[in-house]
């Protein structure tokens, strides 16, 4: 189990600074007492920790001026990578900036990471002379806009969301947006005022349309991921409700919960997957869907 902290205790910064140390400075033969700035005092500190409370992840925002600020200082511990913590921290960054008013964020890359950056949607701004200097880093800028409150795969999402409202028209209907993609967890909403039944709380086809898209759009998130093309489709689904919903409804799928063999695309024969997903009201999870899905292989 992890989560984003931010660090305060004492055990907190000590934990916190060892990661920094270790990913950034001691690779370099860099003293200890480096891994620090003086804007350590006036920034915004995240962190991603275990169950031990050990730092797994952690990153730093401050502010060059009341418009932009700058994520510095981000590191994973290299046996916990590719777990998706390092989308975590910039997702969690970006939103303190975005909630003390910053119209942009720049971020210094060197080679090795810029790749992930682009993918959470920064752009190349000013490009180094890695050949001449390897360790020099090149600079990248991200607008702060409504289109890329998304962190991962921006441009993605929004193509898949053009897509159901222009494939599937009862997704617009229901008011069905994509929230959030971390390339671990995809999560939707829809519009309660425009699923609602006899009752006054949404209705049940609704929420399983709902918790079925979630988990297509996952899929289909990951065959591109994996760079493997086919056709989602349902095969089976079934939901159990616990609980009417009230509030505005939201529906996660995790990676974690999608069981199934992708590669059998790569030889032009079809896949079958698992997934699961579930459906809040507010922060209660009141609906759990697990739908049996086949990826239909691309024919030549």
């Amino acid at each position: 189990m992890y989560q984003v902290i931010t660090p305060t205790s004492e055990r907190d910064w000590q934990t916190y600074f060892d990661l920094r140390y270790r990913v950034l400075r001691e690779p370099f033969q860099r003293p200890r007492g480096s891994e620090q700035d003086e804007y350590d005092q006036v920034g915004l500190h995240r962190m991603v920790v275990n169950d031990a409370g050990t730092a797994v992840a952690i990153g730093r925002l401050h502010f060059n001026s009341p418009d932009e600020g700058q994520i510095r200082f981000m590191a994973s511990a290299p046996e916990h990578r590719g777990e998706g913590h390092g989308v975590a921290i910039v997702h969690a960054l970006e939103q303190l900036a975005r909630h003390e008013g910053a119209k942009h964020i720049v971020i210094n890359s060197r080679d090795n990471t810029l790749g992930f950056y682009q993918k959470c949607g920064y752009q190349l701004v000013e490009e180094a002379d890695t050949v001449a200097n390897p360790t020099a880093e090149h600079q990248l800028r991200k607008l702060l806009t409504e289109h890329n409150r998304i962190i991962y795969r921006p441009d993605w999402c929004q193509e898949l969301q053009a897509t159901w409202h222009e494939d599937i028209p009862i997704s617009e209907t229901m008011g069905i947006r994509i929230s959030q993609y971390t390339g671990r967890e995809f999560e939707t909403h829809a519009l309660l005022s425009r699923n609602i039944n006899v009752h006054g709380t949404m209705f049940a086809g609704s929420i399983y349309s709902l918790a079925t898209l979630t988990c297509w759009g996952l899929l289909h998130l990951q065959l591109r991921e994996r760079k493997l093309e086919g056709a989602v489709v349902l095969a089976d689904g079934n939901i159990h409700y616990h609980k009417p919903i009230t509030r505005e409804p939201r529906a996660i799928a995790k990676v974690l919960d999608m069981n199934g063999d992708l590669s059998s695309l790569q030889r032009g024969v079809n896949a079958r997957v698992n997934l699961k997903s579930q459906v809040f009201d507010g922060n209660k999870p009141v609906a759990e869907f697990i739908g049996q899905f086949v990826v239909l292989a691309k024919k030549d």
